[in-house]
């Protein structure tokens, strides 16, 4: 089951105005709650968001790859205590990972809009724009934000032949993978 989802995910922007059901936003609450964290420091928390004038503000988080948020039912923004870890990138990395897949595994589409290192303008960074419009507590620090809802595009997924098993080695960097 695993396998044929993620051969067939792939980032959505475009979604049907129709709102994500209850039931399926708890489904990807507990993904991400359940998502593993180093040290079991759980350091990510989230923000979910429904209100189209919220998101519309959202969309303008960064200068370029967030307008399509605005078209978005929901999004999940997805931030971390860098005291709680030193890992915090990575464990709110895979926390945003499992609600992507989340997503997909109950026909939902979504898109990972990159947070953090991002500029919302030449003079302000995205994460203080966020926080500021989210009201994020000034020690937590954004990774990412997830757009969800229902498809509105249909993409081919990636072939197999189109994998860079180039960039796989066995035992020591360049020695050919061979299977």
């Amino acid at each position: 089951m695993f396998m044929p989802m993620i051969q067939k995910r792939r980032s959505i922007r475009k979604f049907l105005n129709r709102q994500v059901e209850p039931e399926k936003i708890d489904v990807l609450i507990e993904a991400a709650l359940r998502a593993p964290s180093s040290m079991g420091k759980n350091p990510w928390e989230f923000i979910v968001v429904k209100e189209p004038k919220l998101l519309e503000k959202i969309s303008r988080a960064k200068q370029g790859g967030s307008a399509f948020i605005k078209n978005a039912p929901l999004c999940i923004v997805v931030f971390a205590d860098p005291e709680r870890s030193d890992v915090w990138v990575e464990d709110a990395s895979i926390a945003a990972t499992f609600v992507l897949l989340a997503a997909e595994s109950m026909g939902l589409g979504a898109c990972w809009v990159q947070i953090r290192n991002r500029m919302h303008n030449p003079e302000i960074t995205s994460q203080a724009y966020l926080s500021k419009l989210l009201n994020i507590p000034e020690n937590m620090m954004i990774e990412s934000i997830i757009a969800t809802g229902y498809p509105d595009e249909t993409k081919t997924p990636h072939g197999k032949e189109e994998l860079q098993y180039g960039k796989v080695f066995l035992d020591a960097y360049g020695n050919e993978f061979k299977n």
